[in-house]
């Protein structure tokens, strides 16, 4: 199989590769943006409360009602701690698949530089065989027209 052919598909497959991280890698974009849009929600809805609880308790309040408030924050103390955690896989997630991109990316550039640097050698080549065409069909007419002369 001829090199420019292998590199051809080398290079195909680095392009497929690297368009599936670049897929991969805006999935893990999308999820870690609504795992933080949750936690964040959760956060400001705890501090809603809290602020709710505080004007309230100005005027005074029950102590069921109090009883029942601390069950709450500590129900949505867990539930945005298990965001947390569920926001830190994302992120943890998101960092290696940026990474797998960037792999892959430096990958097809690779295949990219060398696919330029046989363009460039193939060019400069073919320059070499027209140079060297050209001057022998240039060494013939002078040795045509110098025979030519003495006849």
């Amino acid at each position: 199989m001829p090199k420019k052919l292998q590199l051809a598909m080398l290079i195909e497959l680095a392009q497929t590769k690297t368009d599936e991280a670049t897929r991969r890698l805006g999935q893990l974009q999308n999820a870690h943006t609504s795992a933080a849009g949750k936690l964040d929600m959760l956060l400001q809805y705890r501090q809603e409360y809290l602020d709710q609880l505080n004007g309230q308790m100005r005027d005074g309040v029950a102590s069921a009602y109090l009883r029942n408030f601390q069950n709450f924050i500590g129900t949505l103390d867990g539930a945005i701690e298990q965001q947390r955690a569920l926001t830190l896989q994302a992120d943890t997630r998101l960092g290696h698949g940026r990474s797998d991109w960037q792999h892959n990316k430096r990958r097809l550039t690779s295949f990219d530089t060398l696919a330029d640097r046989v363009r460039q050698q193939e060019m400069i080549a073919t320059g070499k065989k027209e140079q060297r065409d050209s001057d022998e069909r240039s060494a013939r007419q002078f040795y045509l027209r110098a025979t030519a002369l003495t006849d």
